[in-house]
């Protein structure tokens, strides 16, 4: 008798086609068992997410946000990456700014996002690979930044249109007459990039598919689209000085110093903090500040990082499917690894579609090793549930910023920014000298640190010591003169203490700087009727009107006035 012939991927791709030939539809039909129980799984693993507030970000992008409703403002200032603010738009215009609302958003992407995970890898590989692999995807707590975190969340919208450009892509290779699907890969494609710039990946993926499972020579055009989209957006990118505005928003906004990182440093720390935290997903944070490493950590990193490599060398000759999954993991990073400092070293949100890659490669290593399905199952059961419980737990940390600064206080004892969070915590729990320690605390860290000194100064401000809170809206002022806040809470300070000429100076620093504020306007005209200029001060507020032409409490004001 002779040898029973192993299935290869390509004869798995075709079964697969055949079965779909009639429409896309089909396979949905046909593994609706399957994606029920992926459905499950993530509803079981975020169930109890869906009461979080707004968080970080989020107050500024969505809360404080006038411009939310307002889908054509979007349009003119965003156009790159149009999509993602639309998303807020149709979310805002079905309930409002409501924060289950969007959590219900973040949780749908993820959803949507891991059963496209499943009809992918389908695809591929085997229908047992498949299921999986989208189940790690479901549960994995490193993901749940992206389904917690409502700013966070870009990144699965992303994923999701990638992941469904690909699986068109691949559709649209089996047959001539299935070149729809090919128009649909391209659309996703738009989509994708539309959303964030980081969705440009796709085009390097596909590269690495077609040279890991076909004939580049006789494909090559197929990619020349997806080649063309990416190039046009870089040129998009460039010209619009994304990447310059990028870097000076960390500068000014976060006080990052240095324009670029040390690739020696900044790959192995990324790559061997990514696949730590995918394997044992502990010390998970917003904030990875633990980024100083004494020269053994740095040597295992490197050692973890350098090997990684070596095994898609070794892949590369040995087996195909695992080199193409490794790369996947690493093309998907790419925008994140440039030595510009447009992006944090780590962050967890960056490696949501990269994970993907290092699901499949555990995955295909655990069923070619273990070859009873039955210990098989018993295995990734018990890897799913320990999963699933470690997300339900730090859910718990997204529940509202005090949790999340809280949880983050004990995995980021070097963060600043959290050092500055826990600082407003405790000045809205009244503990103002826990308060003052702490933001004292993130300027130890980072001493360049204008919001804290700013933060700092109210506390100051609040317990009445004028002196000191004039000095640190100075540093403030010093270190970031963008703040406005720190003007006007100057000009709050001296009008408190009589001094009206100096509390106009700083109003109106404060109005150069943020001059479509309303209630910049309404502060200035109180000063000028102090000052017993009551035409001027009429000017002042015809300007807060012009900004909110609703105001009541304006119109009224003004109505009172000689």
């Amino acid at each position: 008798m002779g040898k029973k012939k192993k299935q290869t991927a390509n004869q798995i791709d075709n079964q697969t086609i055949n079965n779909i030939k009639k429409s896309f539809l089909n396979i949905l039909k046909k593994n609706w068992k399957q994606l029920l129980f992926l459905a499950i799984l993530v509803f079981i693993a975020y169930c109890n997410s869906f009461k979080g507030q707004f968080l970080s970000d989020d107050i500024e992008a969505i809360v404080e946000n006038k411009n939310i409703g307002n889908i054509l403002y979007y349009f003119r200032t965003q156009p790159l990456t149009f999509m993602r603010y639309l998303v807020y738009y149709i979310t805002q215009k079905i309930n409002g700014v409501d924060p289950f609302a969007f959590k219900i958003m973040n949780f749908s992407f993820h959803l949507t996002t891991v059963l496209a995970v499943y009809v992918l890898i389908l695809i591929i590989h085997t229908p047992l690979v498949a299921l999986l692999t989208a189940s790690l995807f479901a549960v994995h707590p490193i993901l749940s930044e992206n389904a917690n975190w409502i700013s966070g969340g870009v990144h699965a919208q992303y994923t999701f249109f990638i992941i469904l450009s690909f699986i068109f892509y691949l559709l649209s290779k089996k047959s001539s007459w299935l070149f729809k699907y090919y128009i649909l890969s391209i659309i996703f494609y738009l989509l994708g990039i539309l959303t964030t710039e980081k969705a440009i990946v796709l085009f390097p993926i596909l590269f690495l598919y077609e040279v890991s499972f076909d004939n580049l020579k006789k494909t090559w055009k197929r990619l020349l689209p997806f080649a063309s989209i990416a190039f046009l957006w870089v040129i998009l990118f460039l010209s619009f000085s994304r990447i310059s505005n990028r870097i000076l928003a960390l500068e000014t906004g976060h006080y990052q110093t240095g324009r670029f990182y040390n690739p020696l440093t900044q790959i192995p720390t990324a790559i061997s903090s990514y696949l730590r935290l995918i394997f044992w997903p502990d010390g998970l944070t917003l904030y990875h500040s633990e980024m100083a490493f004494g020269p053994i950590k740095y040597t295992i990193m490197a050692i973890v990082t350098v090997s990684f490599f070596a095994f898609l060398i070794w892949s590369w000759k040995r087996n195909k499917k695992n080199f193409f999954w490794g790369s996947f993991f690493i093309a998907s990073l790419l925008p994140m690894l440039t030595p510009f400092r447009v992006a944090w070293v780590v962050a967890e949100r960056y490696v949501y579609l990269g994970s993907l890659g290092i699901f499949v490669v555990f995955i295909l290593l655990m069923t070619k090793i273990i070859k009873d399905r039955k210990i098989l199952y018993i295995i990734m059961a018990i890897i799913i549930v320990g999963l699933t419980t470690r997300t339900l737990i730090r859910n718990k940390d997204w529940q509202n910023q005090d949790t999340l600064w809280l949880s983050a206080a004990k995995t980021s004892p070097s963060s600043s920014q959290n050092h500055n969070n826990l600082g407003d915590l405790y000045a809205r729990q009244g503990d103002y000298q826990k308060a003052i320690e702490e933001f004292k605390k993130a300027i130890e860290i980072k001493p360049n640190y204008g919001d804290a000194y700013h933060n700092l100064a109210n506390i100051y401000h609040q317990i009445g010591d004028n002196e000191q809170a004039i000095e640190n809206y100075q540093k403030a002022l010093f270190f970031n003169p963008n703040l406005w806040q720190s003007y006007q809470n100057l000009a709050a300070t001296h009008f408190e203490e009589g001094d009206l000429n100096k509390s106009l100076e700083y109003m109106n620093k404060a109005l150069e700087i943020n001059p479509g504020s309303e209630e910049l306007y309404i502060n200035t005209s109180i000063i000028y009727i102090k000052l017993d200029d009551i035409e001027t001060a009429k000017i002042y507020l015809n300007k807060a009107l012009e900004i909110n032409p609703e105001n009541e409490k304006v119109k009224s004001f003004l109505r009172s006035l000689p």
